[in-house]
């Protein structure tokens, strides 16, 4: 993830940078959804029957622990079909690790909205445009109205919530109308995700934008994270799946502010990019782990072997946490690799079956790719 609204705050008013010291998991507690969005990578039906165990969960969880993760994100399919969702979470609270909700908004309510935000540290609910996007993308009828019912009862009970969004060929015509609901709204947060081509969204290759469309939708972003800072406007924004937007963002960052160029650049290495299989992990609804979620290799399975075996170890891993990583073509003599780390591996492996050549959706200019 790439918090730029963070760091902008951070080093314009030289103050610390948010850092959680330890790793982040993506968990896939369910592959059971009510939905079937055309991008997801873990094509989830309703017709799932959940593999792992609550007794099983709270195993890994205490080994995840013990390895250093800090941070988990309950992801699906939708997490909230599992009845033992607020036990899991809870078990998190307990043992000092933070909990977010990844949710589509279909099962919030009146009833049950409180107990969700006051069991999760941050609630991001996807809306990928207006309502007839929304609900093509997400293929129901009515998706849409539900779901900024969602997000609406959600942000009324004052508790940090966020909207999140895929940028596609097919939703990008709403990214502008995102951004004016979360200011209609006052939605403390959005997170753009770039689309990693794994499940559906492999399917659905040619929904992927061109490096033309993706350049335009990123200056758009960037231009609203300095607009937000400069007004004050409390929404922070957040991409994700595309490391390369932080050297189009130091290039904007320094026009505005020329003398701090060299501290952003700093801020920018350290923060290191990529980080799939360094300091990010993917357990999946089966027990696999995966360095993140689109990845096409697992590293080993929850059920057959403890976390820590699996983490510390592997041929894999330790190539994947070289910073910055040794990647083929246009990445091999870029000047800017320490601060993006290639990109996605997910998206280098789909396209050519190597992992480690360069990520086939980086849309960087050879001049941009030039440290000046």
């Amino acid at each position: 993830m790439f918090r730029l609204s963070n760091l902008i705050a951070s080093v314009i008013e030289d103050k610390p940078e948010r850092t959680l010291n330890g790793a982040i998991a993506i968990w896939n507690f369910t592959n059971r959804c009510n939905l079937s969005c055309m991008h997801c990578y873990s094509k989830s039906t309703l017709d799932e029957v959940d593999t792992l165990t609550t007794e099983q969960i709270k195993k890994t969880i205490l080994e995840m622990k013990e390895n250093g993760v800090k941070f988990i994100i309950f992801s699906g399919g939708e997490p909230l079909t599992r009845k033992d969702l607020f036990e899991i979470a809870d078990f998190c609270k307990d043992n000092g690790i933070i909990t977010y909700l990844s949710s589509n908004g279909l099962y919030f309510t009146t009833k049950n909205v409180q107990q969700i935000v006051d069991t999760f540290n941050y609630v991001g609910i996807s809306i990928d445009g207006d309502e007839e996007t929304h609900d093509h993308f997400r293929g129901l009828k009515g998706a849409f109205r539900e779901t900024l019912k969602a997000v609406l009862l959600a942000n009324s009970t004052g508790a940090k919530v966020g909207i999140r969004f895929t940028i596609t060929k097919e939703t990008i015509n709403s990214l502008e109308y995102i951004f004016d609901l979360v200011e209609k709204h006052n939605i403390p947060k959005i997170y753009i995700s770039h689309l990693v081509y794994s499940g559906r969204g492999l399917d659905n290759l040619k929904m992927d934008l061109t490096k033309e469309q993706r350049r335009t939708s990123v200056e758009f972003i960037l231009k609203k994270a300095f607009e937000y800072y400069n007004t004050g406007r409390d929404i922070e924004i957040v991409t994700g799946n595309m490391e390369q937007d932080a050297i189009l963002f130091l290039d904007e960052f320094s026009k505005h502010y020329p003398e701090l160029k060299s501290k952003m650049r700093e801020r920018l290495v350290k923060w290191g990019g990529n980080s799939a299989g360094r300091n990010l992990l993917n357990i999946n609804s089966e027990g696999d782990v995966r360095p993140d979620p689109f990845f096409p290799i697992t590293v080993g399975n929850i059920i057959k072997s403890d976390f820590g075996s699996i983490w510390k170890h592997g041929e894999l891993l330790d190539q994947l946490r070289v910073h910055p990583r040794k990647i083929s073509g246009i990445c091999a003599d870029c000047e800017q690799i320490d601060i993006c780390n290639g990109g996605s591996r997910a998206r280098a492996y789909a396209i050519t079956g190597d992992l480690w050549s360069e990520d086939p959706s980086c849309y960087l200019t050879e001049q941009e790719r030039r440290m000046n």
